[in-house]
């Protein structure tokens, strides 16, 4: 089997002596060659608990440098990596965990705690759990790791997105698909040894994994991790640290734009090192984004893609004159195309079933052969996005074919949080669908039937459901009804639901001031 290309590696000869800055959050600031350190201790540490090619490493942790640490170390070992969100419940948490079937797990020191490796615990399962600040420093014998070297088809990140059944699954991505992706993201957007990635989504993203570590790391750049996204302290760091680049969604550029022109410590906000900002994750108000750019002299590239095509499959390149509603050309090694429901390509302007083919498209749905094989057929990966082409390839996004409720960037899954209230004794059904928001992009709002004879209100149910679910899903409004609008055949009328949901003002909704 053919090794990947060196640059691709984490554990890059080079780096044992690079004396640059590469890693930072703000506890930390790591040189290629501290960070080469880190890589191997950690490393050690894992093969010490069994640790080996085939396995599968998690990490429960927020924002920081060792959970990019842990993904290296897995790595170069030869293993899998599974990020999992933090703020998930204990039983959403094993869910993931026991689906991937997790040898180890690194958590947060106050959640290792709560869950002491003595005994299955209600989050981790039988997994090992590490500290994070117990995780090795530097290796205790150098060279100790002899593991094999990853090759294209190992499985390198299982990244867990929910699907139309609300049960979580995971997204095999193999050591070609990342290969493929960040090299194309670095030929698109020309990354370099002075690329500088300021990094404020979520980690357990494959957004953040993808563009603002891994494609830094192979061109040699630099990423600063910031903890959690908040508008005062991002254009702060921009200001002061001078990163060359972000990735985020469109409300982080709402939210930026309703900053004052001056921070409340007196600074102006100066974002005039990036050379470009990228946009994605959710649909964007062009004018929204003209504003940003005419405010802060950013250009603003969007893009489109999802977890099982590595992240991104069509971009606006720098040079690129700004299109109206159009999400970009198809990167470097893949095909976009619109079904046109019949098994062939629909000519420009007509819209369709968008459709991806390439090195990026994942190996599949880890244990779930029916769901992948109706995703990608022939090669090509089928999105449940409509959208349309242009003459010249680009693509603009029409409307969505799943019910996905992108909140902030996050997709949330209407048939999870039905779920969770379905589990209350009083409810008979439920229904819930995005509601529009001006920053947010959407919030969910459901709308439940109750058992004959049995009574509750709203705010039972809504704390019932929020008990099972992370707080991104928890819905922003509840209405019990006597019955859900129903289509001709009988199914519930989403539609008909999410036009009852845009009646209610916007404003109504909750407006938090971080993602």
């Amino acid at each position: 089997m053919t090794e990947l290309i060196p640059d691709y590696l984490p554990w890059n000869p080079d780096n044992a002596s690079d004396q640059r800055i590469r890693l930072s959050d703000p506890q930390v600031s790591l040189t290629g060659a501290e960070l080469d350190e880190r890589v191997a201790g950690a490393a050690e540490h894992l093969a010490d608990l069994g640790v080996h090619r085939g396995s599968v490493v998690a990490a429960v942790l927020p924002n920081q440098a060792e959970l990019v640490i842990a993904l290296y170390a897995a790595w170069r070992l030869g293993a899998a990596f599974t990020p999992v969100n933090p703020t998930f419940t204990a039983a959403e948490t094993r869910h993931q965990i026991e689906n991937s079937e997790a040898s180890v797990v690194i958590a947060s020191d106050a959640l290792a705690a709560e869950n002491p490796a003595s005994l299955p615990s209600q989050r981790f399962g039988t997994a090992v759990v590490v500290p994070v600040t117990d995780l090795r420093r530097a290796p205790i014998l150098p060279d100790q790791v002899t593991s094999p070297t990853p090759v294209p088809g190992d499985t390198a990140m299982l990244v867990y997105t929910s699907g139309s059944t609300g049960r979580p699954k995971g997204v095999q991505l193999t050591h070609a698909n990342l290969d493929a992706m960040s090299a194309a993201q670095n030929e698109v957007v020309h990354m370099n040894r002075d690329t500088h990635a300021l990094l404020a989504l979520p980690l357990f993203h494959v957004n953040a994994l993808l563009a603002s570590i891994i494609a830094p790391f192979r061109a040699g750049g630099r990423t600063t991790v910031m903890e959690r996204f908040d508008p005062v302290a991002f254009a702060r760091a921009v200001t002061e640290l001078r990163p060359t680049y972000f990735s985020a969604v469109p409300a982080i550029y709402a939210y930026l734009l309703n900053l004052p022109e001056e921070l409340p410590d007196g600074t102006v906000p100066d974002f005039s090192s990036l050379d470009y900002a990228i946009c994605g994750a959710a649909p964007a108000s062009i004018d929204m984004l003209l504003a940003f750019e005419q405010r802060f002299g950013t250009r603003v590239i969007t893009g489109y893609g999802l977890t099982e095509g590595t992240c991104v499959s069509t971009v606006m390149r720098p040079e690129d004159e700004p299109r109206a509603g159009s999400v970009g050309r198809a990167l470097p090694g893949q095909e976009v195309r619109i079904d046109d429901g019949a098994g062939g390509a629909a000519p420009a302007g007509v819209p369709g079933e968008v459709l991806i083919r390439g090195a990026n498209v994942m190996a599949g749905y880890l244990g779930r052969a029916e769901e992948t094989a109706a995703t990608v057929v022939d090669g090509w990966l089928h999105t449940g996005d409509v959208g349309v082409l242009d003459d010249e390839g680009y693509l603009t996004l029409v409307d969505r074919l799943k019910d996905i409720i992108i909140r902030g960037g996050e997709n949330l899954y209407p048939s999870e949080i039905e779920a969770a209230l379905c589990t209350h004794p009083a409810v008979s059904e439920a229904a819930v669908v995005g509601r529009p928001h001006d920053i947010l992009t959407e919030i969910p709002v459901a709308y439940v039937t109750l058992r004959s004879g049995l009574e509750t209100t709203p705010e039972q149910l809504l704390e019932h459901a929020n008990a099972q679910l992370a707080k991104i899903k928890w819905p922003a409004a509840l209405e019990i009804l006597d019955d859900l609008p129903r289509n001709p055949v009988g199914k519930v009328d989403k539609p008909g639901l999410r036009d009852i949901a845009r009646r209610v003002p916007a404003s109504t909704a909750p407006s938090p001031t971080s993602i």
